[in-house]
């Protein structure tokens, strides 16, 4: 198998997931690019912020648009840990984020290879480009990790 280097973006939404599983949070981490620079950084937080929509992928994409002063996030580039579920998918296809990387797949819950499958629908208002297994081994490992001490 080839390795390449991980791009800056993921290796930053790794260090996000790992504050999560720090915080006790599910590890899952995001990050907003846009023309090369980072515009948000964010880990899952429902459980400290007691919003079970404060998934990593909704934190980072509502704190992008606030500093970018625009709901569409047209140009953007999102690095998640994790394959994104049905309500992220929604806010990622609202936002017009122009390309998804992910890391871990999710076939239980996630909307981009497994499941729903948002992207692809006949009714789909927006089909970002889609990028999966960028540091997926790190990823899985964290989310096995995590809910193996918890069992």
């Amino acid at each position: 198998m080839i390795r390449w280097p991980l791009p800056e973006p993921m290796a930053l939404a790794l260090a996000a997931a790992r504050d999560a599983r720090d915080a006790g949070e599910v590890p899952v981490g995001a990050v907003v690019v846009k023309d090369g620079a980072v515009v948000a950084t964010a880990h899952n937080a429902p459980r400290a912020l007691h919003d079970p929509t404060a998934h990593a992928e909704m934190l980072a994409i509502r704190e992008a648009a606030r500093l970018l002063g625009d709901e569409r996030l047209a140009g953007c580039d999102l690095y998640v840990t994790l394959e994104p579920c049905p309500m992220c998918a929604g806010a990622i296809q609202h936002a017009r984020i122009a390309r998804v990387y992910y890391g871990a797949a999710d076939p239980k819950g996630g909307a981009v290879e497994h499941g729903p499958r948002l992207f692809d629908r006949a009714g789909s208002l927006h089909r970002p480009e889609t990028y999966g297994g960028i540091g997926e081994e790190e990823a899985a490992a964290l989310l096995r990790g995590f809910f193996a001490e918890r069992r």
